[in-house]
């Protein structure tokens, strides 16, 4: 006589889906501990009432491409001429020409300047 096979007992898939999701949270409280967390005594300052001023030795992009230098308009062979060969920093407006921003770097970097730093705002959120 032939014997019916018995039906194989499934294996519960669970489990191991359990163990992946226990890992997940024990790694992300891990992650998220890390970074100590600020002092809750600490009171930042405010600076919402103060004027935005660019540094006094930037250059200024303006949106409409033109640069200026402490309020002079100015291109950039002009700058490098009474400048050393250091860093130069330039603060653009926040409407100016992403791709003029590219070319004034470059020249500047080609005229002599060892590095080109953008000057940004940055807010603590």
């Amino acid at each position: 006589m032939i014997r019916a096979p018995s039906p194989r007992r499934l294996r519960d898939s669970t489990i191991p889906l359990i163990n992946v999701v226990f890992l997940m949270l024990i790694f992300f409280l891990i992650a998220g501990t890390v970074a100590p967390p600020m002092d809750p005594d600490l009171e930042l300052v405010d600076t919402a009432g103060l004027e935005g001023r660019e540094p006094p030795n930037a250059l200024v992009l303006h949106r409409d491409g033109s640069l200026s230098f402490q309020g002079r308009g100015i291109d950039p062979e002009t700058y490098m001429v009474g400048h050393d060969a250091g860093p130069v920093r330039i603060v653009p407006d926040r409407n100016a020409p992403g791709p003029r921003l590219i070319e004034v770097s470059g020249q500047l970097r080609a005229l002599g300047a060892s590095s080109v730093i953008v000057v940004t705002e940055r807010a603590l959120e």
